[in-house]
C-alpha cells in the first residue's frame, strides 16, 4: 500500500441518510454515487452545472423583472375594473392589520427570488469566467441554500389558482403578462436549482483560493 505524502489530502463526504463517512470520489457527468452502507444517495455529477444554471438564472431575471413591472391580474365586476401587481396582495395584507402574514407574503412572491437570483448570479458569475471569487462568498452561498426551502413560488402560485377559481363564479378575471411571467419564473427557477451542484461550487472556490 503506497504511502500517503504530507502534501496529499483525501476528501471525505457524509451520508445524508447514516452520517458514514466515505471517501470523495471524481465521477464523470451524468453518474451517481450512493452509500455503501445504507444505499442512499451521496454525490451526483451534473451536466455543466455552472453554465447551465447561469443561464437559467439570467432568463429567470428578465421573467422576474416583467412579473414585478406589468400587472398581474385584472378584476372586472358590474362595470368596474381592477388592476392588481405582484405586490399588491401584501400591501392589501398589510393595509388590513395582518402585517406579518404580509412580510410572508412579500417574501415568498418576491424577497426569496430575488436574493436567490442575484445572489447565485453574484457568486457563480466570478467563478465561471474564472476570476477572483466575490467577497464573503461562503456566507452568500450559505445564505442562498438555507433559503432555499423557502422560496414558495409553488405554494404561491397554488394559492392564486385556487383564489382566480372562486373569484371566476362571481366577476371576470383576465391574467396579465405578470402572471405568465411569474410561471416562467417558476419553471426557470426549478431548473436552476435542479442544475445547480453545491459540492462543484466549494470545489471551485477552494480551487480559486
Amino acid at each position: 500500500m503506497a504511502a500517503t505524502t504530507p502534501t496529499e489530502t483525501v476528501a471525505f463526504i457524509a451520508c445524508h441518510e447514516c452520517d458514514a463517512l466515505l471517501h470523495e470520489r471524481v465521477l464523470p457527468p451524468g453518474s451517481i454515487a450512493r452509500c455503501t452502507r445504507c444505499g442512499g444517495l451521496v454525490q451526483r455529477a451534473r451536466h455543466d452545472s455552472i453554465d447551465r444554471t447561469l443561464a437559467f438564472l439570467f432568463a429567470g431575471l428578465v421573467l422576474f423583472i416583467l412579473a414585478n413591472v406589468y400587472p398581474f391580474m385584472t378584476f372586472r365586476l358590474e362595470g368596474r375594473e381592477q388592476v392588481s401587481n405582484l405586490v399588491s396582495g401584501a400591501i392589501v395584507l398589510w393595509d388590513e392589520g395582518l402585517p406579518e402574514l404580509g412580510i410572508l407574503v412579500f417574501m415568498t412572491s418576491i424577497g426569496f427570488p430575488a436574493l436567490q437570483i442575484f445572489g447565485l448570479l453574484y457568486v457563480l458569475g466570478p467563478l465561471r469566467f474564472e476570476q477572483r471569487p466575490a467577497r464573503h462568498f461562503g456566507p452568500v452561498f450559505r445564505m442562498i441554500l438555507a433559503i432555499g426551502p423557502w422560496g414558495m413560488l409553488e405554494v404561491y402560485m397554488l394559492g392564486v389558482l385556487v383564489a382566480i377559481v372562486k373569484l371566476s363564479e362571481m366577476a371576470t378575471l383576465a391574467p396579465g403578462v405578470a402572471f405568465w411571467s411569474f410561471c416562467g419564473l417558476i419553471v426557470t427557477m426549478t431548473a436552476a436549482n435542479a442544475s445547480l451542484d453545491p459540492a462543484l461550487v466549494w470545489k471551485k472556490l477552494g480551487a480559486a483560493r
